[in-house]
């Protein structure tokens, strides 16, 4: 399959305080088209440093990022992001919420009306039309912020720890409502998280992350069958390596901690 997005070399180093901080060195690999892959790795890995350079907003420093065959110099149409905290307009209603990159493209406003209504039926919140942000629970702020992504078609979703933050009844059903979206409209998604069950859960493809500077520790594929259960013997195999791989990172991030304070 064609790559989608190609990552080579980048290499991410930020500058503050008068001291230069390496988060990512020399990542490099591609995303299919329609492929469900996942950046794990332990808090301050790079993941999400990694996909603000997919979407645009902070390009590596060298190295370079392709969507499509073409350098990402910015954020674009074709890659549509969903952050953890929801970033919906709290004084607009749900349906508005939906509609606005709409608006923003002038799209006739019957087509608006007729693809904002399909996308809300999709997601169940079709009877939440006319509420605000505020009203809604965690996971029915993060339904609209998917279903707003999902109304501009971008065929690249990237998703930043979308769930992190929800309880673990809500967290598996948005899971489930993300793979049967994505199981419908085939859409790329790179998708950040730490926990290890929710990647092998939803992906395809897992890539594992080393601890700062982040870098690739290991690429592997997920050919267990869907629908995944979590108590399956294979399922779990799978969970005891990442989870090993995962710890040494951790590990190394809290020795390395460990010698700095004693060094000081």
């Amino acid at each position: 399959m064609a790559a989608q997005i190609r990552i080579r070399n980048a290499t991410k180093v930020f500058r503050a305080h008068g001291r230069e901080v390496e988060a990512l060195r020399d990542i490099t690999f591609d995303v299919p088209a329609g492929q469900f892959a996942c950046l794990l790795g332990p808090s301050g890995c790079g993941k999400s440093t990694l996909l603000n350079a997919v979407a645009g907003f902070s390009p590596p420093t060298s190295g370079s990022v392709e969507v499509d065959g073409r350098p990402v110099d910015g954020p674009g149409p074709d890659r549509g992001m969903v952050f953890q905290e929801y970033a919906l307009f709290p004084w607009m209603t749900v349906e508005q919420n939906v509609a606005f990159g709409l608006d923003i493209r002038r799209m006739p406003k019957a087509e608006i009306r007729e693809k904002v209504s399909s996308l809300l039926s999709m997601l169940h919140l079709g009877e939440f039309r006319d509420r605000y942000p505020k009203d809604l629970s965690g996971g029915m702020r993060q339904r609209v912020a998917i279903a707003r992504v999902l109304a501009i078609d971008s065929p690249i979703l990237l998703m930043d720890e979308p769930f992190g933050a929800l309880d673990a009844l809500t967290r598996h059903n948005l899971q489930d409502e993300l793979l049967r979206i994505w199981e419908s409209l085939r859409k790329t998604v790179l998708f950040v998280t730490h926990s290890i069950e929710e990647s092998i859960y939803l992906a395809d493809r897992i890539v594992v992350m080393t601890y700062r500077p982040g870098t690739v520790k290991r690429d592997l594929a997920v050919d267990l069958p869907r629908p995944r259960d979590p108590s399956a013997p294979a399922f779990n195999e799978l969970k005891k390596e990442l989870t090993g791989l995962v710890m040494e990172e951790q590990w190394r991030h809290e020795r390395d901690e460990t010698r700095a304070v004693a060094a000081n």
